[in-house]
């Protein structure tokens, strides 16, 4: 299923209507009433769409950037080059070689990464910053948060098609601070500052080499959706509970925020799956740290609590803190809070900052808006990890 965030559907209904904001948002709370809580606000806003004729995808046509969504598949859409990476060679757990690449482009509406795998990759190096590319037959998938177009053998490049423009392109909001206590499901770019107070044990999950999805395990071995029966590679999860005075919530990281998080390279990471008894001595060491986290709210509907995925994480400190009192202070008058420094989500890590020493650290590793992690939460672990 493709999906739309809550705040992307209520933009569109209130392009096609006239409503406002507030009349959208009410519409939706009276679906959930009326479904009795058994709904999402996504899903609500969803139906109330539908009712009103409204279509939120646009199949089988070009797309702008802000149009492109986890999960589409022939994907087209043309965009100005902003910062193009040299290609990186990685080694299979089956010791094949394999080769990715990634861009960053922009149109009017906003900016997306694309990655390109094998000759993809190779047709990437003839890129520079400033060329308009066209993306024909991409697929998208989620990582960490942010939309990236992938490109397989399937999928062209073309550069500097004749005839085509793009505007001046958007550019990224800043991430907002907010406390915890003001958080509500479905928000994206929020920047929390707090301290660890419980840390849980590190989970690892079987993943594909080639393309990180998700395994499944048949009788004689793992399968991948896409590359059917692969030797697996390994990603991870780790929960932990977040207090900045005004509450606690439960944050996930997934394996390149785990890597932030502890400061540790991937290899010192994997250990821990062969030796948990090591990771005792991580758990006591974070509790009490404090740490900026810049991410998203989601509704656990397992456990009805609203939970946040960590997109980055930085280390914090006493001034931090003191600009977090402020903004809080902002907030309780009435004022927008004012971006955290530095802008989180205009740092986004780059492939230079990914060692790709094996292709579970590849940029299209699963997040949890995936299917079978929806629910990372440790309470509920699938009983294959």
């Amino acid at each position: 299923m493709i999906r739309v965030p809550l705040q992307d559907i209520v933009d569109r209904i209130r392009e096609k209507t006239g409503l406002s904001e507030y009349e959208i948002m009410q519409k939706v709370d009276d679906k959930q009433k009326q479904l009795s809580g058994l709904i999402s606000k996504d899903g609500a806003a969803h139906i109330i769409a539908n009712e009103l004729g409204i279509k939120l995808i646009e199949h089988g046509a070009r797309l702008k950037i802000k149009s492109i969504y986890p999960d589409m598949r022939s994907v087209e859409t043309v965009g100005r080059v902003m910062n193009i990476f040299e290609p990186r060679e990685f080694v299979r757990q089956d010791n094949t070689p394999g080769k990715v690449a990634s861009m960053t482009i922009g149109d009017e509406t906003g900016q997306i990464r694309v990655v390109g795998w094998g000759s993809n990759a190779d047709r990437m190096h003839s890129i520079k910053a400033d060329d308009i590319v066209q993306i024909i037959s991409g697929y998208v998938r989620e990582n960490r948060g942010f939309k990236e177009i992938h490109l397989n053998d399937n999928a062209r490049i073309v550069i500097n098609p004749e005839g085509e423009t793009v505007g001046e392109v958007k550019q990224r909001e800043k991430a907002v601070r907010k406390k915890v206590n003001l958080l509500a499901e479905g928000e994206e770019n929020i920047e929390i500052l707090g301290t660890v107070i419980q840390v849980f044990d590190i989970k690892f999950f079987e993943v594909c080499p080639d393309c990180g999805k998700r395994l499944r395990q048949d009788t004689d071995g793992w399968y991948c959706g896409v590359h059917r029966k692969v030797l697996p590679a390994y990603s991870c999860v780790l929960n932990l509970v977040f207090d900045d005075g005004t509450g606690n919530i439960r944050v996930v990281f997934f394996r390149n925020q785990v890597e932030r998080l502890l400061a540790k390279n991937s290899e010192q990471v994997l250990a821990y799956r062969q030796n948990p008894d090591g990771f005792e001595e991580v758990k006591s060491a974070l509790l009490g740290e404090m740490f900026r986290i810049v991410g998203k709210t989601k509704r656990n509907d397992f456990f009805d609590r609203v939970e946040f995925t960590a997109q980055l994480v930085f280390a914090a400190n006493v001034a931090d803190a003191a600009e977090s009192s402020d903004a809080a202070e902002g907030v309780a008058s009435g004022e927008e809070p004012a971006p955290s420094q530095p802008a989180a989500i205009e740092q986004r890590p780059t492939p230079e900052k990914i060692e790709f020493s094996d292709a579970s650290e590849i940029p299209s590793a699963k997040t949890p808006e995936s299917k079978d992690a929806e629910h990372w939460s440790l309470d509920n672990q699938p009983q294959s990890i």
